[in-house]
């Protein structure tokens, strides 16, 4: 199709990644599949042939992040919206935590977006624009027990995320920090590193998996057009949350956040500055 867009969509061969990259193809769009095991792909590689290419990529490798940015777009000459989607999660208390699983986690969660974003800039400076969707989470603005270091590297995301969409705005390149809710796309299993559990914490494990809960969350192709709509927008938002429930989840935190802030409002005031 002559207007069909190309897509780069990291951590692709399942949940968001894999619904997104399905909603695009379906919209008769040119999707480059990035994933470190790219086999689950097979089938949406025989159903779009011309469309899909799928890309086995290790996003906490640099080096290995540029040479595939390459790749991606010399199958398709271009590069048109990239979703910085690839995610894992550890899950555990702060303490608990080793040094080699925070060091991992945050390798793929932030500097693996960070890395995808430095390697396509250069392409879609020069091709005079494109869409940049960073995929964080609804819950990236406060943390959470036994989730901390999720939402510290979605939190960084989110950061680094503001500051690029001001550099690179001038080249006609947009930037969305995408917050998702919580959807079913296997993160806390296939995904997932646990900690080695202190009994100290088991009361509050407990009354966290109490909260959590047991509800099944929607399935990832139910996010999947917002996305579609998302990177059709001319002028779209830094920010998006998606999900109803999230949405109002996200406003109530936000609430409770500003009450706080205004209950030590004279504490604050006695220093200037």
């Amino acid at each position: 199709m002559a207007n069909a867009r190309v897509w780069l969509i990291t951590g692709a061969s399942r949940g968001l990644g894999r619904a997104f990259a399905e909603a695009a193809l379906a919209d008769g769009d040119r999707v480059v599949a990035a994933a470190r095991n790219v086999e689950p792909l097979e089938e949406l590689t025989e159903k779009y042939p011309d469309r899909l290419v799928p890309l086995p990529l290790d996003v906490t490798d640099r080096q290995g992040v540029f040479d595939g940015v390459e790749r991606a777009v010399a199958a398709f000459g271009r590069l048109d919206v990239v979703v910085n989607n690839a995610g894992v999660l550890l899950y555990g208390m702060v303490e608990e935590a080793t040094e080699e699983q925070i060091r991992a986690h945050m390798d793929v969660n932030f500097f693996g977006a960070v890395w995808v974003a430095q390697a396509v800039l250069p392409h879609l400076r020069a091709q005079g624009g494109g869409r940049l969707l960073q995929v964080t989470s609804m819950g990236s603005g406060g943390g959470m027990a036994t989730v901390g270091f999720y939402g510290a590297g979605k939190a960084a995301l989110d950061s680094v995320s503001e500051a690029l969409a001001m550099e690179v705005e001038g080249f006609g390149v947009k930037v969305t920090i995408v917050q998702m809710g919580g959807y079913n796309t296997g993160l806390f299993t296939a995904g997932t590193t646990n900690t080695e559990p202190l009994a100290q914490y088991q009361p509050l494990r407990t009354e966290m998996e109490a909260m959590w809960g047991d509800a099944v969350a929607p399935e990832p192709g139910t996010a999947a057009s917002v996305i579609i709509k998302l990177a059709a927008l001319p002028d779209p938002p830094r920010r998006l949350i998606i999900g109803s429930q999230s949405f109002d989840h996200v406003l109530e935190m936000d609430q409770a956040q500003a009450d706080l802030y205004r209950s030590w409002e004279h504490l604050s005031r006695i220093a200037p500055g």
